[in-house]
């Protein structure tokens, strides 16, 4: 461990594809050379985009991070579902799509706006009884969740070529793009699955100052650093 000063705040990386979230802060943590750092708000592994994480007594603010509003973008495939709700789980079912123009699809997308219950997928960080629910879907378990209150606030439908959609969504903390996807497929009632997704934005944090993880891992430690938003800057940014 180094005897460098221990730096504190909050990072803002672009998470690539076919990463973990623990894989982004395991790098940052070897490049930083600081045991405490964190992050806010999984992303999947097929999913790219904003990943703020904490470092120091970054962490302190964590849970603050955490419960702000996400923006994303993302594009999903209509006809077929998953076990995961995206393209890297198993096909459950095949359905024909029925013949859609703008105005269907966009009545399935109003039904999921405002306030609405969203069911947890079993393949989420969500815990059960102290475990995530992915390593209960990884044995073959199914356990009863209980459905959340979330929130959308706005969303834009940006190219419909079916069977594929981008979509761009504002929405609360705890929701999962996978599940909305998916219960936007069911209304439609053909199914469907997420194919790709983009964190743009975590409250007020937005892409245009993360740093790429390529970046990190080619660039010293005291560049790194010279990224790293200071307490005083984040609490600035949040209005705070």
């Amino acid at each position: 461990m180094s005897l460098l000063a221990t730096p504190d705040g909050v990072l803002l990386v672009d998470k690539a594809e076919g990463m973990t979230s623990h894989d982004v802060v395991a790098l940052v943590r070897r490049k930083l050379e600081i045991r405490r750092v964190g992050h806010c708000g999984t992303l999947d592994p097929i999913a790219t985009g904003l990943l703020l994480l904490t470092v120091g007594r970054g962490t302190k603010v964590q849970d603050l991070l955490m419960s702000e509003d996400k923006e994303y973008a993302g594009t999903f495939v209509l006809g077929v579902t998953t076990s995961t709700q995206d393209r890297q789980g198993e096909v459950i079912q095949q359905r024909p799509v029925p013949e859609l123009d703008e105005n269907r699809i966009r009545a399935a997308f109003e039904k999921f706006r405002g306030d609405f219950y969203q069911m947890p997928p079993m393949v989420s960080a969500k815990k059960h009884g102290g475990v995530p629910l992915y390593k209960l879907a990884r044995q073959g378990k199914v356990v009863e969740r209980e459905a959340r209150l979330v929130h959308v606030y706005r969303y834009t439908i940006d190219r419909i070529a079916v069977p594929e959609i981008d979509f761009s969504v504002l929405c609360s903390k705890g929701f999962y793009v996978r599940t909305y996807v998916h219960d936007i497929g069911e209304t439609l009632g053909c199914g469907a699955h997420l194919k790709s997704l983009r964190r743009t934005k975590s409250g007020r944090f937005d892409l245009a100052n993360a740093i790429s993880v390529a970046q990190i891992k080619d660039a010293p430690r005291e560049e790194i650093l010279s990224r790293l938003l200071s307490l005083p800057a984040v609490s600035r940014m949040r209005g705070a």
